[in-house]
């Protein structure tokens, strides 16, 4: 069976789309008790970036979910998809890079964060297809 690639492109869109703004409602209580809070994201951005000063912590979780967002909302609309999969493979990438450095490089494998910033640049060669905003108003 030979999968379609409009399809295969909107899955991939979907599924980075749902994996980045499901972490931003984490951080922000939209899951409830499963939620991690927006203390504990910060808390975490400190970790994840042992290498820097942790008065550096708060400013990074601000950026890095103002870039999910956007990135989120962009691929799930299919809205300059080149632009959403280009950064959300490099935001992601560099998530990767700072949890080698400050745990070591098995965190970003077990949580598949190389994959998932791999799928991102996957996204960007790919044709928005037909199910995008990009497609349908030829941007």
């Amino acid at each position: 069976m030979k999968i379609n690639q409009d399809i295969a492109t909107l899955l991939l869109r979907l599924g980075l789309s749902g994996s980045l703004l499901s972490a931003v409602a984490s951080r922000l209580g939209l899951w409830g008790q499963r939620s991690s809070g927006w203390q504990g994201f910060v808390k975490y951005t400190a970790e994840v970036n042992s290498f820097l000063p942790n008065t550096w912590a708060p400013a990074l979780a601000i950026g890095a979910t103002i870039l999910e967002t956007a990135f989120g909302i962009m691929l799930l609309a299919g809205f300059k998809i080149p632009y959403a999969a280009i950064g959300t493979a490099a935001l992601t990438f560099l998530f990767a890079v700072a949890m080698s450095i400050s745990g070591s490089v098995k965190d970003p494998l077990d949580y598949s964060v190389f994959a998932f910033s791999a799928g991102a640049l996957l996204l960007y060669t790919m044709p928005a297809g037909r199910w995008s905003l990009d497609s349908l108003f030829h941007l």
